[in-house]
């Protein structure tokens, strides 16, 4: 049985459903805007992963370390991140089922077991970052303890996802917009920032490292812009959001799934690159490299940039941390339900995965260094996502007329290789470099 948050924001009320049959069928007089409308809304949902606090810890430090440089790590990364939610997107569409329902009933059971309790600790590791960048979010703005912070997070946290009683269109809503405040900020940032357009072109499509350190955040920006359960929750929202099954309607509907995708997935692309800039044309440029927190972030950019930098920062900050906190408890039911058939009730997990997040705030550790360190995890449990992703959408038995191009089957294959690739080095470098 499907918990009410699953169900709610998978399936689509009747009057969006209407308005897409109508697109679908060729019958509507709308144009292509408003034909393109009752389509969008997952992959936004689903982007609000890449925009993440963890984002904000890796970025900051990047940039604020090493410039430009890694800047490239930002756009292949997203690249990597729009072809892996649309073949998500695209195997909800045409199966019907979720990634970790097609893992359950394909698996055998210790292996759908182990990649479950993989994904918890993805999810703990992905929630972490969440909540601790919201609570530092009402730390800069408010001056609220962090321990406080936390727990307005979770307090919020509760009322966004109570919307989901109300359909998946005002959860979709609430986060749109709290996606649209970080995009914004950003902009206003980059404005201030005033970096170099040359460098900046270069650097995004030049790789290159500058030693051990930057391979490290270079596997953190990767797991914090591909993220596991981003992936997973995307199969759900699509799997009985819109049901078609005539092989023309479905071939148009991911088409407009494809647009969705893009649209999110460019600007959450936008965002991150603005954040790495951000740091590197305010920081890295003033001799600053040494800005490590993202409490010292914002209290750098106030004189730089005028206090209003910093609010529109924090502001950011704190948009960022309420969103992705309330997608990641979306995902961990997703989760949980698709490969155990089981759920526990969204305040409970919500009440779970604050300890791990407490316990930190407790501890007085780093915050941020936490935050990087935990999108390095998030890293290691790609390959556990992507390769059975890549293997289910390339089966006709299972995709239909929507089954993989082998070039896309190749390409996406290349990514996990290239992931699976940088972990391993990351592992010499960490522990035996």
């Amino acid at each position: 049985m499907k918990t009410p948050l699953v169900s709610s924001i998978a399936q689509t009320d009747g009057r969006t459903r209407d308005s897409a049959d109508a697109a679908l069928s060729g019958t509507s007089q709308k144009g292509l805007v408003a034909r393109l409308i009752p389509f969008l809304g997952p992959a936004f949902i689903a982007s609000v992963a890449y925009v993440d606090p963890g984002n904000f810890a890796t970025n900051i430090q990047g940039g604020s370390g090493f410039g430009y440089t890694l800047l490239w790590v930002i756009v292949a990364s997203n690249l990597m991140a729009m072809l892996l939610q649309t073949l998500s997107a695209k195997l909800g569409i045409a199966s019907g089922s979720n990634l970790a329902e097609h893992c359950r009933n394909r698996f055998s059971k210790p292996v759908v077991y182990g990649m479950w309790v993989l994904m918890e600790l993805v999810a703990m590791a992905t929630d972490l970052a969440e909540f601790l960048g919201a609570a530092i979010g009402f730390n800069l703005l408010f001056g609220f303890p962090l321990i406080i912070g936390g727990l307005l997070t979770a307090v919020c946290t509760f009322l966004i996802l109570g919307l989901e009683r109300y359909g998946f269109r005002p959860l979709e809503i609430v986060i749109t917009t709290l996606v649209s405040v970080i995009a914004v900020s950003y902009l206003i940032e980059t404005v201030l920032d005033k970096p170099d357009l040359k460098v900046l072109l270069y650097h995004s499509v030049v790789p290159q490292f500058s030693g051990p350190e930057s391979v490290l955040l270079a596997a953190g920006i990767l797991g914090a812009t591909v993220m596991p359960h981003a992936i997973f929750l995307h199969s759900a929202l699509t799997q009985q959001r819109i049901i078609v099954r005539e092989p023309g309607k479905l071939k148009k509907l991911f088409r407009f799934e494809i647009l969705d995708v893009t649209i999110a997935m460019g600007i959450a692309s936008l965002v991150n690159m603005a954040m790495l800039v951000m740091a590197a044309a305010t920081f890295y440029r003033q001799g600053l490299t040494n800005v490590a927190t993202i409490q010292d972030a914002y209290l750098t950019l106030q004189p730089l940039l005028g206090k209003a930098a910093g609010w529109i920062f924090a502001v950011s900050l704190l948009a960022a941390g309420l969103s992705s906190s309330t997608v990641g408890t979306s995902a961990g039911q997703v989760m949980m339900q698709g490969f155990l058939r089981r759920h526990i009730p969204v305040w409970l997990r919500r009440a779970i995965t604050i300890i791990p997040s407490i316990a930190v705030i407790a501890l007085g550790l780093d915050p941020t260094r936490t935050l990087v360190i935990s999108q390095v995890v998030l890293s290691f449990g790609l390959p556990f996502t992507i390769i059975p992703l890549v293997l289910f959408t390339a089966r006709e038995e299972i995709m239909g007329v929507l089954v993989n191009r082998k070039s896309t089957t190749v390409i996406a294959s290349l990514f996990a290789a290239l992931i699976i690739a940088l972990n391993v080095y990351l592992i010499y470098q960490v522990f035996l470099g």
